[in-house]
Protein backbone atom coordinates (compact mmCIF):
# COMPACT_ATOMS: atom_id res chain seq x y z
CA UNK A 1 0.00 0.00 0.00
CA UNK A 2 1.21 3.29 -0.84
CA UNK A 3 1.56 5.66 1.85
CA UNK A 4 3.25 9.12 2.62
CA UNK A 5 4.74 10.07 5.78
CA UNK A 6 5.37 13.24 7.21
CA UNK A 7 7.74 14.25 10.16
CA UNK A 8 9.24 18.05 10.95
CA UNK A 9 6.12 19.63 12.82
CA UNK A 10 6.27 21.64 16.11
CA UNK A 11 6.21 24.51 17.44
CA UNK A 12 8.28 27.50 16.90
CA UNK A 13 7.99 31.20 17.43
CA UNK A 14 7.65 34.03 14.86
CA UNK A 15 10.54 34.55 12.75
CA UNK A 16 11.83 31.04 13.22
CA UNK A 17 12.26 28.02 10.84
CA UNK A 18 11.18 24.52 10.61
CA UNK A 19 12.34 21.86 7.93
CA UNK A 20 9.24 18.58 7.17
CA UNK A 21 10.17 16.22 5.61
CA UNK A 22 7.99 13.27 3.39
CA UNK A 23 9.21 9.95 2.39
CA UNK A 24 6.85 7.85 0.53
CA UNK A 25 6.66 3.96 1.60
CA UNK A 26 5.71 1.18 -1.15
CA UNK A 27 7.17 3.23 -4.33
CA UNK A 28 9.42 5.68 -5.73
CA UNK A 29 8.68 9.40 -6.82
CA UNK A 30 10.89 9.45 -9.61
CA UNK A 31 8.25 10.22 -12.04
CA UNK A 32 5.75 12.30 -9.64
CA UNK A 33 4.77 15.72 -8.90
CA UNK A 34 4.82 16.30 -5.15
CA UNK A 35 3.23 19.03 -2.90
CA UNK A 36 2.59 20.69 0.24
CA UNK A 37 -0.58 21.82 1.66
CA UNK A 38 -2.06 22.98 4.84
CA UNK A 39 -5.36 23.54 6.23
CA UNK A 40 -6.09 25.71 9.10
CA UNK A 41 -9.12 25.30 11.64
CA UNK A 42 -12.40 26.41 10.02
CA UNK A 43 -10.23 27.14 6.57
CA UNK A 44 -10.36 25.06 3.19
CA UNK A 45 -6.86 23.41 2.17
CA UNK A 46 -4.75 24.93 0.75
CA UNK A 47 -1.45 24.74 -1.74
CA UNK A 48 1.55 25.57 0.14
CA UNK A 49 3.69 24.60 -2.97
CA UNK A 50 4.73 21.67 -5.27
CA UNK A 51 8.07 20.39 -7.12
CA UNK A 52 8.34 18.11 -9.96
CA UNK A 53 10.48 15.43 -9.43
CA UNK A 54 11.94 14.55 -12.72
CA UNK A 55 12.64 17.83 -13.66
CA UNK A 56 13.29 20.12 -10.23
CA UNK A 57 10.54 23.15 -11.93
CA UNK A 58 9.03 24.52 -8.58
CA UNK A 59 5.71 26.13 -8.19
CA UNK A 60 4.91 28.38 -4.84
CA UNK A 61 2.12 30.36 -3.31
CA UNK A 62 2.54 33.82 -2.97
CA UNK A 63 2.19 34.11 0.13
CA UNK A 64 5.32 31.64 1.31
CA UNK A 65 7.25 33.12 -1.85
CA UNK A 66 10.50 33.74 -0.82
CA UNK A 67 10.43 32.35 2.69
CA UNK A 68 9.46 28.40 2.06
CA UNK A 69 11.62 26.65 -0.05
CA UNK A 70 10.96 22.61 -1.72
CA UNK A 71 13.97 20.17 -2.29
CA UNK A 72 14.30 16.75 -3.24
CA UNK A 73 16.67 13.75 -2.22
CA UNK A 74 17.08 11.41 -4.79
CA UNK A 75 19.15 9.14 -2.47
CA UNK A 76 16.55 9.23 -0.28
CA UNK A 77 14.14 9.59 -2.06
CA UNK A 78 12.49 12.25 0.67
CA UNK A 79 11.04 16.07 -0.49
CA UNK A 80 11.64 18.55 2.00
CA UNK A 81 9.92 21.90 2.79
CA UNK A 82 12.05 24.66 4.36
CA UNK A 83 9.91 27.28 6.27
CA UNK A 84 11.87 30.51 6.92
CA UNK A 85 10.40 33.31 8.41
CA UNK A 86 7.54 31.89 10.22
CA UNK A 87 4.61 33.81 10.87
CA UNK A 88 1.84 32.75 13.24
CA UNK A 89 -0.93 32.59 10.20
CA UNK A 90 1.53 30.00 8.71
CA UNK A 91 -0.11 27.78 11.20
CA UNK A 92 -1.84 24.74 10.03
CA UNK A 93 -1.92 21.11 9.40
CA UNK A 94 0.60 20.44 6.65
CA UNK A 95 0.29 17.84 3.88
CA UNK A 96 2.05 15.80 1.85
CA UNK A 97 0.60 14.72 -1.34
CA UNK A 98 1.82 13.45 -4.44
CA UNK A 99 0.35 13.57 -8.34
CA UNK A 100 1.14 10.89 -10.78
CA UNK A 101 0.63 12.81 -13.69
CA UNK A 102 3.56 14.89 -13.16
CA UNK A 103 1.86 17.99 -13.64
CA UNK A 104 3.21 20.79 -11.38
CA UNK A 105 -0.45 22.14 -10.50
CA UNK A 106 -1.92 23.70 -7.19
CA UNK A 107 -4.67 21.89 -7.83
CA UNK A 108 -5.55 20.10 -4.70
CA UNK A 109 -8.12 17.81 -6.77
CA UNK A 110 -5.19 16.59 -9.27
CA UNK A 111 -3.35 15.01 -6.34
CA UNK A 112 -4.60 11.66 -5.04
CA UNK A 113 -1.86 9.85 -2.45
CA UNK A 114 -1.94 12.13 1.08
CA UNK A 115 0.17 11.91 4.19
CA UNK A 116 -1.47 11.42 7.28
CA UNK A 117 -0.22 15.75 8.17
CA UNK A 118 1.75 17.12 10.60
CA UNK A 119 0.80 19.85 13.07
CA UNK A 120 2.96 23.68 12.37
CA UNK A 121 2.39 26.01 15.32
CA UNK A 122 3.92 29.57 14.81
CA UNK A 123 3.48 31.32 18.40
CA UNK A 124 3.48 35.63 18.17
Amino acid sequence: QVQLVESGGGLVQAGGSLRLSCAPSGYTISTYTMAWFRQAPGKEREFVGAIQWRTGNTKYADSVKGRFTISRDNAKNTIYLQMNSLKPEDTAVYYCAANPWAILTADVHTYDIWGQGTQVTVSS
